[in-house]
């Protein structure tokens, strides 16, 4: 599959790389063999892996705070299946970018990005929630609205779904479908607000709150979205508390990652003829997966060169397409680079 591929820029480190050169496929082909994959930074403390993210702790170091490396790992099915090239750096801006641009009106756990790679946050204590919000009948894992309306559910997370709905067709209104959020390794589950509160796992007051937060960013990325020539079409929202129990936006807002996007001019053709709307997301990756016949059990298939390039191709065009602005890459290697912004002996 090929995509338009904008010019692209990237700057050199402080080892005289070169500057302001496009990023082809070639160079994302060599990048691919230097990804971040692990990260083992012993002097940033104590280490929490995520599948995507790398948490550190240091509470001498940076009381209060926690330093957070997004790595080049993706994640499909809730299984780490390999690794996109630039992927982390592109991640990372585009969260540093939503939490800025939501920054006048919400309360977010950014502090500072040192590095393309790293963030600095508040410490916050995570909900146990994961905050799917929906605006399309659309999906391919198992979890999916689509998946199980295709089944012949109409009960769906809390929501009652009507008969005669197609696939990728707009609901009605956007639907905050909540998930448990797993363990690392462990698949999330779908659950509802009322099986959320009886059970303990929060409060009515904490998860209406939240919902009304969700609801908001889901409105103003939707808006965002549609002044770039995008549909948002779904995103996952974390939220924790902060030390003073306030209610924080946390991980990510609105990236390939999170949410899934598609381009406004081909839904409407795409619709008509029963086919996928022409996307900027990570689903180009677990398409891939599904058509080798993995849906997220068992060993996954090695992502081949070519899946990764055009994966990275589609991180970067989503990057520049949602924040209107151009991808500047750092080709240093990612591990002597984050050693150095960040000070670590």
């Amino acid at each position: 599959m090929q995509v338009a591929r904008p010019r692209r820029t990237c700057r050199g480190g402080s080892h005289g790389g070169p500057r302001n050169v496009a990023i082809d496929r070639k160079q994302l082909e060599a990048l691919c063999g230097s990804t971040l994959d692990e990260t083992t930074f012993e002097g940033l403390g104590e280490r929490i892996q995520g599948k995507v993210r790398d948490s550190y702790l240091d509470p001498e170091r940076r009381p209060g705070q926690r330093t957070i490396v997004v790595s080049d790992r993706v994640s499909c099915f809730d299984r780490v299946v390999g690794t996109i090239p630039l992927k982390g750096q592109v991640l990372n801006q585009m969260a540093a970018f939503w939490f800025r641009e939501t920054g006048s009106w919400l309360r977010h756990h950014l502090i500072d990005v040192p590095d393309p790679s790293v963030s600095i946050v508040k410490e916050c204590k995570t909900l146990p929630v994961e905050f799917v919000m929906r605006g399309y009948l659309t999906g391919s894992t198992s979890t999916s609205i689509w998946t199980a309306y295709e089944r012949g559910e109409r009960e769906y997370c809390g929501h009652s779904l009507p008969d005669g709905l197609q696939r990728h067709e707009k609901l009605s209104e956007p639907l905050l479908t909540p998930t448990t959020k797993a363990d690392f390794g462990d698949h999330d589950e779908l659950t509802s607000r009322a099986a959320l509160i009886e059970s303990g796992a929060i409060s009515e007051a904490l998860y209406d709150e939240a919902h009304a937060i969700a609801q908001r960013l889901f409105a103003a990325g939707t808006r965002h979205a549609e002044k770039q020539g995008l549909i948002l079409v779904d995103t996952k929202y974390e939220i924790g508390l902060d030390e003073d129990g306030q209610v924080v936006v946390i991980d990510e807002i609105h990236t390939p990652d999170s949410s899934r996007y598609w381009r406004i001019d081909g839904y409407e053709d795409a619709l008509s003829r029963g086919e996928s709307p022409p996307a900027i997301d990570k689903e180009y990756v677990r398409l891939w997966l599904g058509e080798q016949g993995y849906k997220g059990e068992g060993t996954p298939p090695a992502l081949p060169i070519e899946v990764r390039v055009t994966a990275a191709e589609r991180y970067i065009a989503a990057f520049e397409q949602v924040s209107g602005r151009p991808f500047i890459a750092d080709l240093e290697p990612p591990e002597p680079r984050i050693k150095r912004n960040l000070a670590i002996p």
